[in-house]
Parts: structure tokens; C-alpha cells; sequence
């Protein structure tokens, strides 16, 4: 038996006005993903516990089957393993954003318009700098995508317990990076990053990719906002917990990363963006390409997240059409006599409050075994009605393994 298991990034949602109080998932026309269900068992899932609103790290982390509140400590480390960044044990990760401020730090765009050309350039500049005062720690830079970078420290006498310099809002100074605990090593780091954000403020706002876009009258890149320091921690990755091999068809560096961390093997797919724009039917055949190979293969769409966090409902029902899509192609090329396929969320995130909620997600498990419950379609109302009931995120991973017959009895 194999399994595939989609992820449709923020794809839950609450009922809204707009769509005449239903939400996306009962809008949108799904035809392959409500064949699935129609063939399936059903529920809804926790990612981490009842009204918790959960970050993509920690919904990810606990749907791979880890406990968040007992080995996450920060989103940093992933977003450097994503980007293909090696961490090693002792470095402190961070997950930054290009953005726009005026000459007084002031943010005027926390994300410097989101699409920048020419960020990889910029990130270059920024990648392996030197600071005067602090000669033995290594600054690892790199962009990943649309605004978004990763930063590593390396060096002794560091710690991830500081700050964020994000205030997450624009209007504001960027803010100083404070230590959280008394230790010299934690001041010693929150030093070391208001002295980079000064350094890197100041080779960003010079660079030529700068100029021209303030030329074009477009937002410069001219800043970086840190946050979510990070170090590795320490857990068994789920290829050793269950003996399988396991792969990631992801383009989005954090959950890459967090793939990347749990002992998943990573693929490029021309096409697949980690954006709304995502080819979606290349992610597809990259899956069913790769099946023999592999026990388990992990899919993951980002934008139907975008959409949310935008506010832009048209856009969510077409990402979720587009996960449609995936769906049918990985339906008629697999049997589900031999390819257990799931499909849930990794949180709620309402287009209302374009932000996570701590709703619950709808989920589908369809192939060999599986007791097929009766509920006809795909949303957060019709699966509370189906036979998987009420799960949490870190109960998802041990009933695939179950199917695939990958987990060992528990007592005599």
C-alpha cells in the first residue's frame, strides 16, 4: 500500500455573507474531490486542540504526528531549511521579510509590494556580510520566494531566545530586538541583529536593483525585518518511526522545511510555485511519477492561504477548484485498492479576519479499508457527520500509518 496525503494550506474557512453564509468549500465546484469523499470515511481535525489557532509550523508538526508545544520553538530554523540552507546544531535560524521603509526606519510596506525582482540579487548582497564587532559569527542570507527570506547565525555564544524586529504592522519603527532571558548569550544576540538591521538597511537602500525600482515607482526593498529565531530541535524523523520512505512535493520553504526536518526527501517541479499561480497539474504528475518509489508522498498547496490572508474570496474558490484538479488527475492515474489519498487542511484561515482561526478542519481518507461513512461532500459541515468524528492533527499520521500497516501493536 502507498499513501498521498494533500494539504490544502489554509483551505478551511467559516461561513460568510458574501457566499450567502456558506464558506468556500460549499461554493466551489469539487467534483473529484466529493468523489473522494463519497468513497471515504470523514471528520473533522484539530490540527493542535480545540480553539487553538495554529501557525502552518506547529499544524504541520502535529499533523506529521510530533507534539508542537513540546519540540517547536520557533519558525526560523524551517524557513532556512527550506530554502536548502544547512543548519547545523547551535545555529540560530530566522525567517525575515524584504520590506519598505523610509529614512527614519519607519515601515511603509512590510512586504515591498510581495513580488520583488531582483530579490535574489538582493539577498546575495546580503548573504555572508561581516560585522565589526562580532568577527566569528557567520550571517547566512537567502531569498526564497516573493518577499520572504531565511537568515542562519552561526557562531558561539548565541541564542534563540530574542525578540522579533517585526512589529507586524506598518506605520511604525522597526522595532530593537530584545533579549527574552537573562542570559549574556541571548543579550549578545539581540546586540548582534540591531546591528545588522542597520547594515543591512544600509547595502539595501545603495544596491542598483533599489534604484530602479524606485525609478519605476515601485516600493524598494530597503529593508529586513527578522523573526521567529529558532535552533533545531531534537526528534526521530517519521521514516525511522515508521520504517517508510517518504517524499515532499512542496515549493512553499517553510512547510519544505519542515518536510525537509522530518525526514522527508524533496523534489523540484517545474511549474509549482509555493503562489495562487501554481501549476497545479505538474504537481500532480510529479506525485504519480514518483509513487513507485516512495510509501508515502506529502502534497502541499499554499494558496488557497494567500487568498485568505488577502481577503479575496473569488480567488480562494478558484485555489480550491485548482486542489480539485490535483485531486482528479491523482484519482485516474492511482487505485484505491493499493493507494490510500488524503485530503484535509492544516488550519482554518477565514477571509473575514484574513487570519488563522482555531476552527477545525475537514478531512477525507479514501482506499483499501477504509470504512466509507456516507457523507456525499467536501466541507468543514458535512465531514463533522462522518466516521473518523473529531480527530487531532497528531492522530492524522498514525491512522495512515494504520492503513498502510506501518504501526506496531501497542501491548500484548
Amino acid at each position: 500500500m502507498k499513501c498521498i496525503l494533500i494539504i490544502g494550506d489554509g483551505m478551511a474557512d467559516r461561513p460568510i455573507k458574501e457566499l450567502n453564509w456558506k464558506t468556500p468549500l460549499q461554493v466551489a465546484t469539487k467534483d473529484a474531490i466529493d468523489e473522494l469523499t463519497r468513497r471515504g470515511v470523514c471528520g473533522i481535525m484539530d490540527p493542535i486542540s480545540p480553539g487553538i489557532p495554529p501557525g502552518s509550523d506547529t499544524a504541520h508538526l502535529a499533523i506529521f504526528g510530533y507534539d508542537p508545544t513540546k519540540v517547536y520553538n520557533g519558525r526560523g530554523v524551517f524557513e532556512a531549511l527550506g530554502a536548502g540552507m544547512k543548519v547545523l546544531l547551535g545555529d540560530v535560524g530566522f525567517r525575515c521579510n524584504f520590506a519598505t521603509v523610509d529614512d527614519n526606519m519607519v515601515i511603509l510596506d512590510r512586504r515591498a509590494g510581495r513580488n520583488i525582482e531582483g530579490a535574489r540579487e538582493l539577498g546575495e548582497a546580503l548573504n555572508g556580510i561581516k560585522l565589526k564587532d562580532y568577527p566569528d559569527v557567520q550571517v547566512i542570507f537567502e531569498h526564497t520566494t516573493e518577499h520572504r527570506c531565511a537568515m542562519i547565525l552561526r557562531g558561539k555564544g548565541l541564542s534563540h531566545k530574542v525578540s522579533d524586529s517585526d512589529p507586524d504592522t506598518a506605520g511604525v519603527r522597526i522595532y530593537d530586538v530584545k533579549s527574552l532571558d537573562d542570559s549574556p548569550e541571548a543579550a549578545r544576540t539581540a546586540a548582534l541583529l540591531n546591528e545588522l538591521t542597520k547594515r543591512f538597511h544600509e547595502i539595501l537602500r545603495k544596491h542598483p536593483i533599489n534604484f530602479i525600482r524606485k525609478t519605476n515607482g515601485l516600493p524598494q526593498a530597503n529593508a529586513v525585518l527578522m523573526r521567529g529565531a529558532s535552533t533545531l530541535p531534537h526528534v526521530k524523523p517519521i521514516t525511522e518511526i515508521y520504517g517508510i520512505k517518504a517524499l515532499a512535493v512542496v515549493p512553499n520553504a517553510l512547510v519544505k522545511g519542515i518536510a525537509s526536518f522530518v525526514g522527508m526527501d524533496q523534489i523540484a517541479v517545474l511549474g509549482a510555485t509555493g503562489t495562487v499561480d501554481t501549476d497545479i497539474v505538474a504537481k500532480a504528475k510529479a506525485t504519480i511519477e514518483n509513487l513507485s518509489k516512495y510509501d508515502f508522498i506529502f502534497v502541499h498547496v499554499k494558496g488557497s492561504d494567500n487568498a485568505s490572508h488577502d481577503g479575496n474570496i473569488q480567488q480562494k474558490i478558484e485555489m480550491i477548484e485548482k486542489i480539485d484538479k490535483l485531486v482528479r488527475y491523482i484519482l485516474d492515474h492511482v487505485s484505491l485498492d493499493e493507494t490510500i489519498v488524503a485530503l484535509t487542511a492544516d488550519h482554518t484561515t477565514c477571509l473575514g479576519t484574513r487570519e488563522h482561526a482555531g476552527d477545525p478542519v475537514p478531512v477525507v481518507i479514501a482506499g483499501m479499508g477504509v470504512r466509507k461513512d456516507g457523507v456525499k461532500a467536501f466541507s468543514e459541515i458535512d465531514c463533522a457527520h462522518g466516521g473518523l468524528c473529531r480527530i487531532r492533527g497528531a492522530d492524522l499520521m498514525p491512522i495512515l500509518m494504520n492503513y498502510l500497516g506501518k504501526c506496531q501493536k501497542f501491548g500484548e
